[in-house]
């Protein structure tokens, strides 16, 4: 193995990839309405954040989760 080459994992070894999930989709659009929001009507910022809170808290539930979920010698 030359020093350019990455170093790959041993065969066998499985990669942890996250799957698919509609939550950035909301996280933007909840960005999205909280700033159009402020242009237009106040009650569209909150509701914009209100989202957007709500999405990041199930976002890093989920996330913990699944880290949880990992062999504790992954790293």
């Amino acid at each position: 193995m030359t020093p350019l080459e990455p170093e790959l994992p041993p065969t066998g070894e499985e990669l942890h990839l996250p799957g698919p999930s509609i939550q950035p989709v909301l996280l933007a659009f909840g960005i999205t309405i909280a700033i159009v929001g402020i242009t237009t009507f106040f009650v569209l910022v909150v509701a914009g954040v209100v989202l957007s809170i709500g999405v990041v808290i199930s976002w890093v539930r989920a996330t913990r989760r699944e880290i949880d979920e990992l062999p504790l010698d992954h790293g």
